[in-house]
């Protein structure tokens, strides 16, 4: 009894050992995971147009390449049309800098002219702006730094881009090897459940898509009507940063802002506002409103589902919630409510809930 129970206690030791060092594993490679899961969501929606060459008899290989193909030269076009425009205004910006600050030094201090004591501390000279700017040497080190940290980033792209493309060019393995991960009595369901979460994700790329042509009218009609150069290249670039939540609104708002300044303050302060507001609007009420109905999921289930995966995961962790959410969706309904017979009551129940109907009333 006692060998049997030393065996026991070691068994449970090992088991729990194992468990934390998977669950530390699982820790340390969270952000490389989540990329991993975000790059299959990827190949799941840009399967559907593969899918459909190959049926027009054109070999999945060349079907991937097409597909990709077009993919690059829309990125590399956008790239090509907003880089230098951006770099130029950049530039701009850093010659003028000093300038503007100085300038809106005095106009804040015209507000105090009853005290000159903080008319004095608000008024900014040059002496004190160029100590601001740092020094050519730190600049380097600086630069040197966001050198290393882009490379990094660009082998990454590089990788997850690779992922990508070897899931779409050959998923057979990966759907074989997700297949026999059940029982063969629910393998049935697993297969509904994938095809129903397949759909959701091209839906969801479809609401991306809708999103993003309504934020590049919205903000080319904006602009030309506030005279902001490029104003069909900034809505070029809104369409693309609708596919990366929050962070694109930082890439699509901050060049026209720059444009803006460099014009004037007052231009700048209204494009500013107009790109908050409708960033606010479109991601907290339109594409909710969208997503859900493409993807028939309740707005409340989608936000819930953004405010959790953005607390514990950040950046990453919003990129996934929506597809996330389609999961919860498809395999609660084929795994667990199919297992229910349909309510045919099921509408006279809500409306009892929902306006205090009952029986005796």
């Amino acid at each position: 009894m006692t060998n049997n129970l030393y065996k026991q206690l070691s068994k449970a030791i090992f088991l729990a050992a194992s468990l934390v060092i998977l669950i530390w594993l699982i820790y340390k490679a969270s952000s490389v995971i989540l990329l991993l899961l975000f790059g299959i969501v990827l190949a799941i929606s840009i399967n559907g147009p593969v899918t459909s060459l190959e049926k027009k008899k054109i070999k999945r290989g060349w079907a991937t390449t097409i597909v990709f193909a077009i993919i690059f030269i829309l990125f590399a076009g956008i790239i090509i049309l907003v880089g230098p425009k951006i770099s130029e205004q950049v530039s701009l910006l850093v010659q003028n800098l000093p300038a503007y600050i100085i300038q809106a030094s005095e106009k804040v201090s015209s507000w105090f002219d009853g005290y000159p004591e903080l008319q004095e501390k608000i008024r900014i000279d040059h002496a004190s702006v160029s100590e601001w700017f740092p020094s050519v040497p730190n600049t380097l080190m600086q630069v040197g730094n966001f050198s290393l940290s882009v490379l990094t980033t660009f082998i990454i792209v590089i990788v997850f881009i690779s992922i990508v493309i070897y899931i779409v060019a050959s998923p057979r393995p990966l759907l074989e090897l997700y297949v026999v991960l059940f029982p063969p009595l629910q393998r049935d369901k697993a297969t509904e459940a994938y095809t129903k979460f397949s759909v959701m994700i091209r839906a969801w790329m479809k609401s991306n898509l809708i999103g993003g042509f309504t934020n590049a009218v919205l903000v080319t009609i904006f602009l030309n009507i506030m005279n902001i150069p490029g104003a069909f290249v900034w809505g070029a670039l809104a369409f693309f940063t609708e596919f990366i939540p929050r962070v694109g609104f930082f890439i699509k708002a901050l060049p026209p802002i720059l444009v803006a300044l460099s014009i004037n303050g007052y231009t700048a302060t209204w494009v500013a506002v107009f790109y908050l507001a409708s960033d606010e609007i479109m991601a907290d009420f339109v594409m909710p409103k969208v997503r859900s109905n493409v993807m028939k999921i309740h707005p409340v289930s989608i936000l819930f589902v953004v405010m959790a995966m953005g607390a514990a995961f950040g950046f990453m962790g919003v990129l996934l919630a929506t597809p996330l959410t389609a999961l919860i969706k498809a395999y609660t309904e084929v795994f667990y409510l199919n297992k229910f017979a349909h309510d045919k009551k099921l509408e006279d129940r809500i409306d009892e809930m929902l306006y205090q109907k009952n029986g005796s009333s």
